[in-house]
């Protein structure tokens, strides 16, 4: 039997059965907040070691500098955070064909969109699903493009 027949029709293609909402392209290689991250301490410093007491896993350095790059680009914001049910679909163009984690690359995007006011927060709630999300090659542009799209009635 091939596909699609009768009784298993082909799939609409994604975005048909959702009304979009914002279309944002982050340019850049796409970063994860799990690489490299660093440990740091907050409290009183111990006076032997200068360290603090309480320590802390902080994203690395390479992250943040692409978040800050990131935020900058999130235009044009909505005048409230989405609050309603929504699906994020983010397609990740690497600058390499190294392997890399989808699920870490989709964390960091969704944190991105809250920390930048587009998303109220990533939770199950609010952001439904990530169908479509894939991670393709692009050596000469790479970037993220995030599609939010409102889900059907």
């Amino acid at each position: 039997m091939s596909y699609p027949s009768k009784r298993f029709p082909a799939p609409p293609p994604i975005g048909t059965t959702r009304k979009p909402l914002l279309h944002y392209v982050i340019k850049g290689d796409p970063r994860t907040k799990k690489n490299s991250p660093q440990i740091l301490y907050r409290g009183a410093q111990c006076p032997l070691c200068h360290k603090g007491q309480a320590p802390f896993v902080a994203p690395s350095k390479a992250y943040k500098e692409y978040e800050q790059r990131a935020l900058w680009q999130l235009t044009p914001k909505p005048k409230q955070p989405i609050q309603q049910p929504v699906t994020v679909r983010c397609l990740f163009y690497m600058k390499t064909k190294r392997k890399v984690d989808l699920n870490n690359l989709l964390e960091a995007a969704c944190d991105i969109l809250v920390v930048g006011r587009v998303l109220a927060d990533d939770n199950s709630d609010i952001v439904v699903s990530h169908d479509g999300s894939r991670v393709l090659y692009d050596k000469s542009n790479p970037r993220v493009e995030i599609f939010i799209e409102e889900l059907s009635k």
